[in-house]
Parts: structure tokens; C-alpha cells; sequence
């Protein structure tokens, strides 16, 4: 029987009604002839609750103690979700990581996939088995221990169980009914999109759209997977959703699919840094080796041997990266007056794969920000991408004001 993948993330699970309501959704799916692969996130809030009580144990905690805990969650929404299923007459079981097994790096807390072996579920399927309910976020290492994938990890398991089942699709379930061209709570002309490509959501995710987990998108691309994101909450029909999917199963598109934006953004600076070959090397490679996410980098002309160099970072890194450029200064390999750093910041982008065949999009984007009297900071851009950041007070105004211009309201 074909197979079909379906995620359920906490909202979607939070309490039995929910889970109830989930497993009738899985039920219809099977009456349709799949075999039917769940994956579950821990109930609403859990994984938080899990996280504190980690936390408030032991401040410097053992990092394989502290997966032991928190992928808790998910096993129990996984046995209550089979239980639920077997009472509506649905073969089910559910399998934790370790079961599978989800093999995995050894870095806790931020594993990755590196194979599912498809043995045990399949003949299961084979024996009767209709629905196979497995504990998302979390695997098992090298060591035999278990091990967690990150925040928003579930989503990054259904995938990898949708590429290693060769899957007809994965079903993302979320509390929203959908991609949009923007965030709805900025602008009410923010539109549900039937499709999108998995560039595009790639982009979109990774400035700052919650929607997906920026590595499970990565997945889908490298292996095909086709996704489709929908509400756990509104009527379920085959046309519900957004489908992602590849560049040529779209017909046509807007220029510019969607504006993203992330407001904890801040601006560093590096002033005075001795202008000399490999000085970049250097600052980026303490800043990485401090675990510092890099974005934007902007360098500026040289004068008198010295130049200023320019990144940006998630506000909560810039403590983080004060230390690394201290201890690098400290050590004697860089040289520099001080680190300024701009935490009122929020970066906004445009992205769209059309952006590849049409010329103007940056220039229509810098009037536009420019007829509001916003001031950009930093610019940077990809193929199908164009990143600026200005102001945190302006981040509302610029989105809308990008949004009407490129008419992301409209159909193409």
C-alpha cells in the first residue's frame, strides 16, 4: 500500500480532544488505503515544562540527562495517540525513537538524522499494522543513548520518514491553515498561498517565518519530498493547505512569494580592525567556534590600513559574541577599538523565485522603504533573495508597505 506521513505538532495535540480529533483526521486517511506513518510533538507547552524542570535541576546539565527528559513528551502523546486509534477499531502502534531506530549524530540537544532502516515499521505494516505512531524530536546516538534534533525537530523527523519510506506526501498538521505572503497579524492582505517552492520556503523559514523548521525544508528539497502544511483545525479535503513543492510543478507565480521579517536581530560592529589578509577568517572563525549564527556581513573601505566590519546575529548571541571578540583580542590574534553593538534592529526580506528572471526587484524595494523614511542599515541578497536591516520600530510598516507594493494580495 502506498504510504502516507503525517505530523501532528503540539497545538494539534494538546489535550485528548485534540488528539481525538487527530486521530480521526489519520482515520480517514487510511479508509483512503494508506499505510499511515504518524509523527507526534509533545502536548502544548510540554517540552517548556520538560526544559525548566531540566534547568531548574541542574543549571550545567549533562546534555544526554537532559535529552532523557525532554523527548519524554513525545512518548506519551505517541501511546495516547495509538491507544485513541485502537479504540476507533484503527491497527496502531506506537514506536519511540530508539525502536526504530532513528540513527543519529551524538551531538545532544541538536542531533541529526543520519539513517531510518525501514525493517521494522514495513513488516509490521506486512502483519496487519495500519498506523505506525512515532515520537518526533528524538533518535538514538552511537552511544545507544538517546538523543533530541532541536526545537521544532518533529518536523524535520516526518520528513526524514517520508523520504526513507519513499513517501507519496508528508502532512504537516500546525495551527495555521497554511503558507502565507506575509504574517496575517501584520497585515489582513496577507494571503494563503496554494503553492509554494522549496527554495522559496527554504528562504522564507531561515528569515524568520515560523511555519517550518528550516532543516526539515532542506530535506524535503534534497530528497523530493512533497509538503503540505495545514490546519489541524479546519475541514480536511485534498486541496486543503499549502503544497511544497518543486520549482516546476508551479504553473506561474508572483515575482516576489512572500515578506519575511525577524525582529530579534541585532547589528554588530567592529571598529578599527587592522585591514590584512585572513582578518575575516579570523573574526568569523572565533565567532563560529563561540557557536555565533552569522547573517549578514558587510565590510567597509579601507582607510589608512584599518577598516570596520559589520555583522549580524540573533539578539540572545551578542553576549556570546562580545566574549569570542574579546578573547580573540585577548590572545593577540585580532586587533580591533571596540565592538558596538545595535540591538534595535529587525531584518525584513523579499524573496521569490522570480526574482531570477526579472530585473528592478531591489531598486523597487529600496524606494518603497525610502518613500516611508526608512533607513537601511545592512543589505544583503541571494538569487531569490533580498535581506535588509533598519530600525525594530519601522519592521511592522516596512512589511506592509512591501507587501502592497509588490501586490502579494493578488494572484499572479
Amino acid at each position: 500500500m502506498p504510504v502516507l506521513v503525517m505530523k501532528f505538532g503540539g497545538t494539534s495535540v494538546a489535550n485528548l480532544d485534540r488528539i481525538r480529533r487527530a486521530a480521526k483526521r489519520v482515520g480517514v486517511e487510511v479508509a483512503k488505503g494508506y499505510d499511515v506513518i504518524v509523527i507526534v510533538s509533545a502536548m502544548s507547552g510540554k517540552t517548556n515544562e520538560l526544559v525548566g524542570w531540566v534547568n531548574e535541576t541542574s543549571p550545567l546539565y549533562d546534555a544526554r540527562e537532559y535529552d532523557a527528559v525532554v523527548s519524554s513528551g513525545e512518548n506519551v502523546t505517541a501511546g495516547l495517540m495509538a491507544l485513541t486509534l485502537q479504540e476507533m477499531d484503527v491497527p496502531a502502534r506506537s514506536w519511540q525513537g530508539w525502536q526504530v531506530p532513528v540513527r543519529t549524530t551524538d551531538a545532544h540537544a541538536s542531533a541529526r538524522i543520519e539513517e531510518i532502516p525501514t525493517d521494522n515499521i514495513t513488516a509490521k505494516f506486512g502483519e496487519g499494522m495500519r498506523v505506525a505512531v512515532v515520537a518526533g524530536f528524538q533518535g538514538i546516538g552511537p552511544d545507544g543513548r538517546i538523543t533530541t534534533l532541536g526545537r521544532g525537530g518533529s518536523d524535520t523527523t516526518a520528513v526524514a520518514f517520508a523520504a526513507a519510506f519513499d513517501a507519496e506526501r508528508c502532512d504537516i498538521y500546525t495551527d495555521v491553515d497554511g503558507v502565507y505572503t506575509t504574517d496575517p497579524r501584520i497585515t489582513d492582505k496577507a494571503r494563503k498561498l496554494d503553492r509554494i517552492a522549496f527554495e522559496e520556503m527554504l528562504e522564507l523559514a531561515s528569515m524568520g517565518a515560523k511555519v517550518l523548521q528550516t532543516r526539515s525544508v532542506e530535506l524535503a528539497m534534497r530528497y523530493k519530498v512533497k509538503l503540505r502544511v495545514l490546519s489541524s483545525f479546519e475541514e480536511q479535503s485534498d486541496s486543503a493547505g499549502t503544497l511544497v513543492c518543486d520549482e516546476e510543478d508551479i504553473m506561474e507565480s508572483n515575482i516576489v512569494a512572500g515578506v519575511a521579517h525577524s525582529r530579534d536581530e541585532a547589528k554588530m560592529t567592529l571598529l578599527s580592525v587592522a585591514d590584512r589578509p585572513g582578518i575575516a577568517a579570523t573574526i568569523f572563525a572565533a565567532l563560529s567556534d563561540a557557536g555565533v549564527n552569522v547573517d549578514m556581513i558587510v565590510q567597509n573601505i579601507s582607510e589608512e590600513g584599518r577598516t570596520d566590519m559589520t555583522f549580524s546575529c540573533p539578539t540572545e548571541q551578542v553576549t556570546r559574541a562580545d566574549n569570542a571578540m574579546a578573547a580573540a583580542k585577548d590572545k593577540g590574534v585580532l586587533n580591533f577599538g571596540e565592538l558596538v553593538a545595535d540591538k534595535n534592529v529587525a531584518k525584513v526580506s523579499v524573496v521569490g523565485i522570480g526574482m531570477r528572471s526579472h530585473t528592478g526587484v531591489a531598486a523597487k524595494m529600496f524606494q518603497v522603504l525610502s518613500a516611508e523614511g526608512i533607513n537601511i542599515k545592512v543589505i544583503t541578497t541571494s538569487e531569490i533573495k533580498i535581506s535588509v536591516l533598519i530600525d525594530r520600530k519601522y519592521m511592522e510598516l516596512a512589511v506592509q508597505a512591501l507587501h502592497d507594493a509588490f501586490e502579494l494580495d493578488k494572484v499572479a
